[in-house]
């Protein structure tokens, strides 16, 4: 019997490419999703290569159905790729057991949602501890430190007030606060002014700014609103499950809600 040739070594990164993997908190490559709908093969995302830095402000954009909520997805763990790769600070988020991507979805990352999925029968300071008594954080600690992120997000005087008593702005503010109760590194948000006001937008996109510049946090946002670009340090178009273009956003002009190249 011929002996197997022994594994060809993989090639260490050189110096240059070592430091821009340091930078890049998320990395996709090559995602693909596939869906069987009876004979049809649908490909939600197909070959997406999808980079943000540590620290950036990104935005995807793009019509229904385009992919973004599924890329959106892949990146908060929350589905997993047919095909490609997923990284979490060079973590391959697939190949994590339902404990690490339970652990990773802890502390790495918040997630803020459209339609707030906050609690009905809980007050403010209820839903924004949920998140740390589940991490294990003792009940004192998180009780402190809910109270203070209600104030870091304009609530200090709403925190015992249900959802009911507080407007759709009020209830996403309460969303954010949620969102960074474990201090994650990665702040998702899906559609986050897609429920409100243009000026009641406008203010949750300035709150997600302030974030991003004062506490490092890195936003990655899945958004039909133009408002959102101003904010963008970097912004993604998908189209047909693909990357169409992914510019910074002073290769931009916004014009009458549209961005135009400059």
């Amino acid at each position: 019997m011929t002996p197997k040739p022994p594994p060809t070594p993989s090639v260490p990164p050189s110096a240059e490419d070592a430091a821009l993997l340091a930078t890049q908190i998320v990395r996709a490559v090559g995602v693909r999703k596939t869906y069987r709908l009876g004979e049809e093969t649908l490909h939600a995302l197909d070959g997406v290569d999808f980079s943000v830095q540590r620290g950036e402000y990104v935005s995807i954009m793009g019509p229904s159905g385009s992919g973004k909520t599924t890329l959106f997805n892949m990146i908060g763990g929350l589905d997993r790729p047919s095909a490609g790769r997923v990284y979490i600070d060079e973590v391959d988020i697939a190949a994590l057991d339902t404990f690490e991507l339970a652990w990773l979805r802890c502390h790495k990352i918040g997630y803020i949602f459209q339609t707030y999925n906050l609690i009905p029968v809980s007050t403010a300071l209820d839903n924004v501890m949920l998140p740390m008594v589940f991490a294990g954080l003792p009940q004192a600690e998180a009780q402190d430190r809910a109270v203070w992120l209600l104030g870091r997000v304009g609530l200090g005087e709403r925190v015992l007030h249900k959802p009911v008593q507080m407007s759709g702005g009020q209830q996403q503010r309460v969303a954010v606060a949620r969102a960074l109760a474990n201090a994650p590194s990665i702040l998702l948000a899906d559609e986050p002014t897609g429920n409100l006001d243009a000026r009641t937008g406008q203010q949750i996109i300035d709150l997600l700014r302030a974030i991003n510049r004062e506490d490092g946090v890195t936003v990655i946002t899945a958004t039909h609103d133009y408002k959102m670009l101003a904010a963008s340090d970097r912004i993604a178009w998908i189209r047909d499950g693909r990357l169409e273009r992914y510019v910074r956003r002073d290769e931009i002009e916004i014009r009458e809600g549209r961005a135009h190249a400059r």
